[in-house]
């Protein structure tokens, strides 16, 4: 599922080497300290798996969301960003870059019982991710079953022949009517 992804394994090559590198470091620091090797390094390696894991990273055009003990901490990103392992949890990252979405309302009737087929595209984008995290489920899924929802009433409302001669108005509207489904959920749609 574009955009919405759940990862939870996103670590860097550069958090993995600075990892083993504190875990070399303080195992040979151990053996130093007349601590016995066999002592040094499972500590090293243990302490060098903890760095590793607490280091995390987004793409510039993603925000990740962080569950700490599975309440909401907050977003976090672009770049990198550190938590604590095992009490905290990316649950999932949001692509916040323009989308489009395709749909269709299959077979439905228009006001003069005429069965239509119509098809179009919504050019959408989360624009606050928090929102988008916490308000729907599946924000992907629910822009999909909006537009389908509201294509079907715009359909039902017009003749075909209003249909053939104003698409664009009948864009305008399904735009303005999935703009105000989508408020809540941190989602503006651009245009349809």
């Amino acid at each position: 599922m574009a955009g919405h992804t759940p990862n939870d394994t996103r670590y860097s090559f550069a958090a993995l080497a600075a990892g083993l590198i504190v875990g070399a470091g303080l195992a040979g620091a151990l053996v130093v300290a007349d601590i016995p090797m066999q002592l040094g390094l499972p500590m090293g390696a243990v302490v060098g798996l903890f760095v590793a894991s607490s280091v995390k990273y987004t793409d510039q055009w993603e925000k990740a969301v962080l569950m700490r003990l599975g309440r909401y901490r907050g977003l976090r990103g672009p770049g990198y960003f550190a938590v604590i392992p095992i009490i905290d949890r990316v649950s999932y990252h949001i692509d916040q870059r323009i989308r489009t979405t395709a749909f269709g309302a299959e077979s439905c009737l228009t006001r003069d019982t005429v069965p239509v087929n119509v098809d179009a595209i919504a050019f959408w984008i989360v624009r606050d991710a928090e929102r988008a995290a916490l308000e729907v489920q599946d924000y992907n899924e629910a822009v999909i079953l909006s537009a389908q929802t509201a294509l079907r009433d715009a359909i039902g409302k017009h003749d075909l022949a209003e249909l053939i001669q104003s698409r664009v108005e009948l864009g305008h509207g399904l735009k303005g009517a999935l703009e105000q489904k989508m408020l809540n959920w941190g989602i503006q749609v651009q245009s349809v």
